[in-house]
Parts: C-alpha cells; structure tokens; sequence
C-alpha cells in the first residue's frame, strides 16, 4: 500500500476503541489464569485511566512494576488513558538496577501490585506507588479521558523502555505513538496478521519484541496468549500450550526458539496451527532454523533486525530456503518508510557488495532518543545529510554489508555491545557493576561467540564466586557472566586502553 493512501490515526487508543467495536466480546488476551474480552480490556484500561488521571498530570512518565499478565496490559494501556507513558519494570531486576531506572525517570507515580510494593519498600526514592487494584475500583470519567485525549498529539511517547548502558546506568528508548502506529502498520499488513491470529507471546513486557505482540493484537483484533515464562524451561509444556491454546504466530527470540529445537521439543509435539515465525533479538543458527522449518513445512519464516531505538525492527528477510551451517542468514532490506545504509568510517555511504560499514537507520519510526539523557542522545541520533535533506538517524553500532543480491547481512558489532539471550547488552555496563563490587580492583567483560557465552575478568581480593553472589544484585542475570576469573593484571595496549584482544583470547581458551 502506497503511503500516501494509508490512513494513520494519531493515538494508539483509537485503534484499541476501534477493535473493541468491532470484536467487543472477542477473546483479547489470556496469561493462563484471566482472559479478557476486547471490552473488558477496555473498560479496565479506562478504570485505571480515570484513576491515573486523578492523580498525575499527562505527559509523565509511569513506571509499571508487575509480572507480566492480563492485568499488567490493561495497567499499561490505562496509563496511556491518562495520557502519560508507560515504562515496563520487571519485578526480578535487581534493586541497584531498579533504583537507576526509578532515579532515571522521575516519575510522579509508580504503579505495582501487592508483591511490588514490598519490593518498593526496599527502593530508596520513588513517587507515589498506587496499586492496579486500587485503580480497578476507580469510577471511569470519560469526560476526563476524552480532554486528556483532545491534548494529545501523535508525536507524545508511548512507552519507554530500558536497555543497557555503557556508563553503567540504563537508557530509556523512548518512542511515540505515531513511530509505533506507522511501524505495526506496516507490519501487521506485510505479514498478513489478522483478528483470525492467536499470537504467543514470549517476551517479557520490558523486551520490545512484546511490542510486537502486543500492537499487533491492538491493530488487528487477533487474540494475544502471554505465555509463562517458566514454560520456556520445559519445552513439552510449552508445545502442549502451543497446541491447546491454537496459536498461529510466533514473533519469538532467537534464543527462545533455539531453546525450543536445542532441547528436541519440536520431537516431542509440533504445534501445526503455527503458520508464520518472525525471529529476532540476535543471529539465529542455521541448524536451529532448520529443525523448525522441517517441523513447519508450510509455515513463514521471516529474519527481523533492529534495536530498539528504531521502534523494534527495520529489515525483514523472508526466508525461502534452508540454510547451511557455514552461512548468515541476510537481516534482508528496508520496511516501508524506513532507509536503512551503511556508512564507512569517514561518514560516506557503502554501496558496494561486500564493503563493511556501520548500520543506519532513518525515517519512520526512529525514536526520540533516550529519556532524561541527551548527552547519550547526541552520541547515537544524529542529523545525516541525505541529498538536499537532512534526516534524524539512528547509528545502530552495528556492522554489516550488502550480499550479491542486495540483501543486508548482520557482520558483528561496532563497539563492546553484544546481543545475548535475546538481550541487547554493553558489556561495559557489566564491567561497571563488577568494578563495584568490594575487592574488585579493575575488570574486563568479553563475549565468547562460539559459546555464547559472557566471560568476566577481573583485578582485586575478591574470591570468583563471591563475584557472582554480588553481581546477581546489581545486574539482570543474563548479565552475569558464565564465567568469572581472576587475573593479575589487566593489559593495555599501545593506545593505553584495556587489552580486549588479550582477555577475547582467554577467555576461548576456557574450558
């Protein structure tokens, strides 16, 4: 569909409204213990709207601190009523992490659960912490939320959320409505995703390959089945759920899925109503995409690629073959309104097959650059010169090039940024952590590729596994290291920076 003939609302809301009335008492989402009706999602989201609204003014940040599920989505969305952004905060970060994010943003509202708000307790500063239900038992004002709505504009954020940081303090991505509308509209057709889809959510809310999920059940009417996490540990529950609850499409991590075929699942049950899988988060190994397509025979398969700060994704590859375990599967080409190019070092755009450069990203959906951190912002975003325009363009950090077909292929990263259990990780952030732990004198983190592994090493009297102990408080546990070790000094090399190459070479030397 040519641009210029799609028709873009400007609030996520409307296409919630929209759906509502035309599939009122359709299922909209199930977590296993509360399915909700597209009318009883709305009328909770509009509870906690009018209770929200009441308390904060709109364009505030609001923190939502609870497990993912049925009520968390219509916590979400009823903030989005009230006319402020949601910030999805998982319950198991550790409390040093909790305490940056909640520093970070400022918010006059926190919005928990019971568990939540004991571990609030243990947050030094926070704004006022309110309860989903408490705000279930508010009156709804639809005079309020229709004034709230007619302030509006398409280019106020959404959501923001966290991802690591180089400096050791997180940084909230923060996108629109109108980057997320434009995105999943894009999506949701190139895709054919339709109210006829039961789509399995995987991803945790504060991962956002769940915004795919989410916004395309939003966009479309298709019924929205969060999966608990603890199924992904035992593959027969989670292919048994798979089957029971009729799901049709699977916008997974790569690690997820590969989790799934590493530990033979797919022999155990073939979920056959699955028609389409679109993976991302990482590369995904040939060998593992194979099991799934030979398990899948008629099923779509498509390779996603981009961050976050690009509203998800940028390029999609649709796969037609299979693949051998020598090659890298292309990230592909450019979703509609987007350009996404390589640039050398010196600033200049590749368009040579086979020439290395940096991944950009311009156009549609590019978001508004990191909340409360515009020093981080002017490092990343930048104002590119394309012709006689200039546009907002995202250095991804990434490095790729262009096959003899076009296609781009992920290459690696440009710095110290790895992407890891379908996390996108600095391994400084870690390395700033370590270095805060007692006895730890000075550290170095390095991703092991072949064994997908994250490998630490540091100076100090510390013992390795209080390391460990300590690291579980400061950082998400896909970020702790699979392996800590000792060393006597840290290298540097000629430019008196730490030695890299040096503890890259240790640490594939570990058993």
């Amino acid at each position: 569909m040519e641009e210029n003939s799609r028709k873009v609302k400007g609030n996520i809301l409307e296409y919630l409204e929209q759906t509502e009335e035309r599939f009122r008492y359709k299922m909209a989402v199930d977590d296993g213990h509360l399915a909700l009706t597209w009318h009883e999602l709305l009328l909770m989201a509009k509870q906690i709207g009018s209770g929200l609204g009441r308390r904060v003014s709109p364009g505030n940040p609001i923190p939502v601190l609870m497990e993912k599920s049925s009520v968390t989505l219509a916590v979400m969305l009823g903030v989005v009523y009230a006319g402020c952004f949601y910030v999805p905060v998982n319950p198991a970060n550790p409390l040093d992490r909790m305490e940056k994010i909640i520093r970070t943003l400022e918010a006059p509202v926190v919005v928990t659960d019971t568990a939540g708000r004991a571990i609030l307790d243990q947050v030094e500063r926070h704004g006022l912490v309110v309860t989903a239900e408490e705000l279930l038992r508010e009156e709804i004002d639809e005079e309020a939320l229709l004034e709230i709505r007619g302030m509006g504009k398409e280019t106020d954020l959404l959501y923001a959320l966290f991802t690591s940081g180089s400096t050791g303090m997180p940084k909230a991505v923060a996108v629109s409505h109108d980057a997320v509308i434009r995105f999943l509209g894009h999506f949701t057709e190139i895709f054919e995703i339709t109210e006829a889809d039961r789509i399995g959510n995987q991803a945790p809310f504060d991962f956002d390959v769940s915004v795919k999920d989410i916004y395309s059940a939003v966009m479309t009417g298709a019924s929205l089945i969060l999966i608990p996490r603890e199924y992904f540990s035992t593959p027969p529950r989670l292919l048994d759920h798979l089957c029971e609850q009729k799901v049709t499409t699977l916008i997974w991590a790569v690690s997820a899925l590969g989790l799934v075929s590493a530990l033979r699942g797919l022999e155990y049950r073939i979920p056959e109503r699955v028609d389409k899988v679109l993976f991302s988060g990482e590369a995904m190994p040939p060998m593992h995409l194979r099991k799934w397509q030979e398990a899948l025979k008629n099923a779509r398969f498509v390779n996603l690629y981009g961050p976050t700060e690009i509203t998800c994704n940028c390029t999609y590859y649709p796969v037609s073959r299979q693949f051998s375990d020598g090659e890298k599967i292309p990230i592909g080409r450019a979703f509609p309104g987007r350009r996404v190019f390589l640039v050398d070092e010196s600033g200049q755009e590749i368009l040579t097959a086979g020439e290395h450069g940096e991944i950009w990203v311009s156009g549609e959906s590019v978001s508004q650059g990191y909340y409360h951190d515009q020093e981080q912002t002017e490092k990343r975003f930048v104002l590119y010169q394309n012709g006689d325009e200039k546009e907002w363009t995202y250095k991804t950090g990434d490095i790729g090039f262009y096959d003899e077909e076009g296609e781009l292929v992920f290459a690696g990263r440009r710095d110290f940024q790895i992407k890891h259990m379908g996390h996108r990780i600095e391994l400084e952030e870690i390395e700033a952590a370590m270095n805060r732990v007692e006895g730890v004198m000075g550290s170095c983190c390095v991703f092991d590729e072949e064994r997908n592994r994250i490998v630490g090493f540091y100076m100090g009297d510390a013992i390795p596994g209080e390391v460990r102990a300590r690291m579980k408080e400061k950082v998400p546990v896909y970020m702790v290291p699979s392996r800590i070790r000792k060393t006597a000094f840290i290298p540097l090399n000629k430019n008196g920076k730490t030695d890299r190459g040096y503890f890259q070479r240790k640490g594939a030397e570990m058993p």
